[in-house]
């Protein structure tokens, strides 16, 4: 088989993943309009309801490295598919819970389902992309998470007016399977099976998780979980299975650009916070207008990732992703003057949209560049716990108004602009 064939034929695993993407990023908002009807027909409030969205991100972001490290060791192929198994029978479960709690179960185990797709795309485009290749396949499946995420919202409203709540927890169910059935098609087998993880990984995941969702949850609730979380995070640092990631963390090759990932990542508190306050109170504008406000910066996104793939194969990930976290920092730079109109804020939005659609594909494949042979799990589970993070941390950053928010997002993104500087081999 010629190289440009394997090109060609490794192509069906990204198409694959990127819907797999697509699924997993979506159930993030989508979920979110559901939540009063659901709490109105299974007797819930709106305080208990919203246990709903945390009962999905918080496993999600918590077990991405283990489970990144557990797909290491195993068949990606196998991994893969019942990732994707777990994501359509907890969706499932989730649909038809006739009680609140049950809602509950099968979101924690959406999440987990989640996070064995988010840990297992790295490897999957090792496996599958030649390395000139493999920034265009970063840069198509950041585009798929990229407009997922930002789509779940008013896909939701819509199915949920339509249909009621339970049909949103089915409607992604035939991307899943079309992402199933293609990637079971597509991708290679090695033959090493789906071994269960050993009790040392079981309990890597146990405290790991453990210490990830006691940092989230305090940035949603009681700071004194973040307190909690340095005993789970102690524990796991002395075991002997730890020593691999935080070897893998120490690398200055690759651990500042991890840094600098989740630093970027803080600037989504710049849209799911600042800019619906913005565009509704100091702009007077509506909430579709909000939607199209954010629509302008997922097209900078979008247009811009693609290109980014194709800069990353030829001039490698680390000055793409560093013009990208430049231009990101000056988009943002240009929000702390004053904002007159929709218009205005369209097109600085739109700048920082480029910055992050330069930035992202790039800095993931760097990650994978830096990563050691055999550890594109383990990369891919850090990377995806580090945007995590940074996601959740940037709506506690952006507090206390429009500019103050956008003074200390940007003064983040320099942060990150610096590890990234510094992290050139």
């Amino acid at each position: 088989m010629t190289g440009d064939t394997q090109v060609r034929a490794g192509w069906a695993p990204v198409v694959a993943l990127a819907m797999a993407m697509v699924a997993v990023t979506t159930e993030m908002s989508l979920a979110a309009v559901a939540l009063p009807a659901l709490g109105a027909e299974l007797g819930v409030g709106p305080s208990a309801a919203a246990w709903v969205l945390p009962a999905y991100t918080l496993p999600m972001a918590a077990l991405a490295v283990p489970a990144g490290r557990w797909v290491d060791r195993v068949d990606v192929r196998w991994a893969f598919a019942l990732a994707l198994v777990g994501v359509g029978v907890s969706s499932l479960v989730t649909a038809l819970a006739p009680v609140f709690w049950v809602v509950l179960v099968g979101r924690v185990a959406q999440g987990l389902a989640a996070a064995l797709v988010l840990a297992g795309y790295m490897p999957i485009v090792v496996a599958a992309v030649p390395a000139e290749r493999r920034g265009r396949a970063m840069g198509s499946i950041v585009t798929m998470m990229t407009v997922g995420g930002m789509a779940g919202a008013p896909l939701g409203g819509f199915v949920a007016g339509a249909l009621g709540w339970r049909a949103v927890f089915l409607v992604k169910l035939p991307v899943v399977v079309a992402a199933l059935w293609l990637g079971w098609r597509s991708l290679r087998g090695d033959g090493r099976g789906l071994p269960p993880p050993d009790r040392g990984l079981v309990l890597e995941a146990v405290l790991l998780g453990g210490a990830v969702a006691g940092v989230l949850l305090a940035f949603g609730g009681p700071a004194w979980t973040a307190a909690v979380a340095v005993v789970p995070a102690v524990w796991w640092a002395r075991l002997p299975g730890s020593r691999p990631v935080l070897a893998l963390v120490r690398r200055r090759v690759f651990g500042l650009p991890l840094l600098a990932l989740a630093l970027m990542s803080t600037l989504g508190g710049l849209l799911f916070f600042l800019v619906p306050y913005q565009v509704t109170g100091a702009l007077g504008g509506t909430s579709g207008q909000v939607g199209l406000v954010l629509l302008v910066y997922v097209s900078g996104v979008a247009v811009l990732s693609v290109v980014a793939g194709a800069l990353t194969d030829r001039c490698g990930p680390w000055p793409v992703a560093l013009v990208g976290a430049v231009v990101s920092v000056l988009g943002m730079a240009s929000l702390l003057l004053p904002v007159t109109s929709l218009v205005d804020l369209g097109w600085r939005l739109f700048a920082v949209g480029v910055g992050q659609g330069l930035f992202n594909p790039a800095v993931n494949a760097l990650v994978v560049a830096t990563a050691p042979a055999g550890a594109a799990g383990a990369a891919g589970g850090l990377g995806s716990t580090a945007r995590m993070v940074g996601t959740t941390v940037g709506p506690a950053l952006a507090v206390g108004g429009f500019h103050s928010g956008v003074a200390v997002l940007t003064a983040t993104a320099v942060l990150g602009v610096t590890a990234l500087a510094c992290a050139r081999r």
